[in-house]
């Protein structure tokens, strides 16, 4: 289908429209990841780091491997670098629009610090990958993504690992927080009460078309968020020539926005539950699994390795990632509550620098293509 011959406003109508999909779609993929895992006596950390981790991801993963297909290398990777920083902001107008107060303080298991470290490290390796260009090794594919897609397998397994030791113990916790909260990264367990782990047990012993059922939901969400990662993506490289905007800002803004819609709604829902912990959990699990993206949109992408072929603006959302990611870790340490109008001090720093970034990302945009 060729979405240049649909004027500006039905290409914009069909971004919208494919955005609505995802959004519903998304949020019942991570409903139902969430019942697999306990039907199935997965772990919390593996459940979510695999589960909900892949299905909140899936619109990224549609959309990076449909622009690849269409050749527009721009869109596939500041569409992830433009996620991982979108979706770090997110934590700042939902610590606005929920905690009113500082997210991170209420946040105070340790396994965070450990996961913000490894998503920094990711992004840098790709700005290396970025900076000192690829090789092929494997027909059109190149080196770099094979690094990113391993280094983010270790890092499911030092998060893991991480979980299951004593290692900090937070005090002056403030009310209504617990020092041990669950997390689709790898975190600790959360304590339960008797009646909340027999109702946990009574549905993971469940009958079997129960767990039936939610792998067929599960499976049927997925394709829609399939499809609409699909359209979204379409959509966006036809505005990108419509507009006149360039591919790498257009991926970085809209499709971005778009594709990171299951993450806002799961992040919410997290902080709407009392588990402030999760809520910054699940951002920084599937901005690391975003990073290690590259190696499918590579597969895609014909015309050699995806990373040469990416223009400056990637470097720039991938630096500004950087930055958001170091700023909340230094939240987290200081673990103070300073609020400016009811917005944690170190979100209100991560949303001016996020707003910046833009604005560099628009002067700086290359012409379309």
């Amino acid at each position: 289908m060729d979405f240049t011959g649909f004027p500006l406003w039905g290409n914009a109508a069909l971004l919208a429209g494919a955005g609505l999909v995802v959004w519903l779609a998304g949020g019942r993929l991570a409903r139902n990841a969430e019942r697999i895992g306990v039907a199935t006596g997965m772990s919390e950390a593996l459940a979510g780091a695999l589960l909900l981790g892949v299905a909140t991801s899936l619109p990224e993963i549609a959309t990076t491997v449909s622009a690849g297909l269409l050749g527009n290398a721009s869109l596939a990777v500041n569409n992830l670098f433009g996620g991982v920083a979108m979706q770090m902001a997110v934590l700042a107008v939902i610590d606005f629009w929920l905690v009113k107060g500082a997210l991170t303080y209420f946040s105070p298991d340790s396994t965070l610090l450990l996961g913000g470290v490894l998503l920094i490290l990711q992004v840098a390796v790709s700005i290396v990958a970025v900076a000192a260009g690829d090789v092929a090794i494997l027909g059109h594919v190149g080196a770099w993504p094979f690094v990113l897609a391993a280094l983010y397998v270790l890092s499911l397994y030092f998060m893991d690992r991480y979980a299951k030791r004593d290692v900090w113990t937070p005090k002056a916790l403030p009310d209504g927080a617990s020092d041990r909260g669950g997390s689709s990264f790898g975190e600790a367990v959360p304590e339960r009460d008797g009646s909340e782990a027999n109702a946990r047990g009574d549905e993971a012993n469940g009958d079997e078309p129960s767990l039936l059922w939610a792998g067929v939901q599960f499976a049927a969400a997925a394709g829609f968020v399939l499809v609409g990662g699909w359209v979204v993506a379409s959509a966006s490289d036809a505005l990108s020539e419509q507009t006149g905007l360039s591919g790498g800002f257009v991926g970085a803004t809209l499709v971005a926005l778009t594709t990171s819609l299951p993450e806002i709604s799961t992040t919410a829902a997290a902080v709407r539950a009392g588990n402030h912990t999760m809520a910054i959990a699940n951002i920084f699990g599937t901005n690391t699994l975003e990073i290690a993206l590259l190696l499918p949109s590579d597969l895609t992408y014909t015309a050699g390795p995806i990373v040469d072929a990416v223009d400056r603006s990637a470097l720039l959302m991938a630096g500004l990632s950087v930055v958001l990611t170091a700023i909340y870790l230094w939240g987290l340490l200081e673990r103070r509550n300073r609020t400016v109008f009811n917005l944690g001090l170190d979100s209100a720093w991560a949303l001016g620098a996020y707003v910046v970034g833009l604005v560099l990302l628009y002067l700086g945009s290359d012409s379309p293509g």
